[in-house]
């Protein structure tokens, strides 16, 4: 990533994310969820995820499990886990993520479900 890419904001139809720093291994980035935005249902093959929110309250799906996060709450996503995130509030959702793995390209997720008829694009 170039030091043009970090901080800059990229929008879906859940809200947005910022890359706010990447090196090898690792990436950090702020998600933004509008009230009643959900990413898909999805999984990773080569990066896990640590989720910490920092606004609003989070409902986590990861894999057979479905619970809320509030804030300082964190949860970890291992590679593989099924995973969603959705904001039933009436306020942005702000999350902190932190990507581990040897590949973090937005093209390592698959798809099981989605909202906004993404099934077949990459890039969440």
């Amino acid at each position: 990533m170039s030091i043009n890419e970090l901080n800059k904001e990229y929008f879906r139809p859940w809200g947005s994310y910022i890359c706010l720093d990447q090196g090898p291994g690792y990436q950090v980035k702020r998600l933004n969820v509008i009230p009643g935005g959900i990413l898909s249902l999805q999984r990773h093959f080569r990066r896990a995820e640590h989720w910490t929110v920092v606004s609003g309250v989070a409902r986590i799906t990861l894999d057979e499990k479905e619970f809320d996060l509030t804030v300082n709450q964190s949860v970890f996503i291992p590679l593989k886990s099924v995973h969603r995130i959705e904001n039933h509030g009436s306020l942005e959702l702000q999350i902190i993520e932190v990507q581990c793995g040897d590949y973090l390209g937005e093209d390592d997720i698959e798809r099981f479900e989605d909202h906004y008829g993404r099934i077949e694009e990459n890039g969440d």
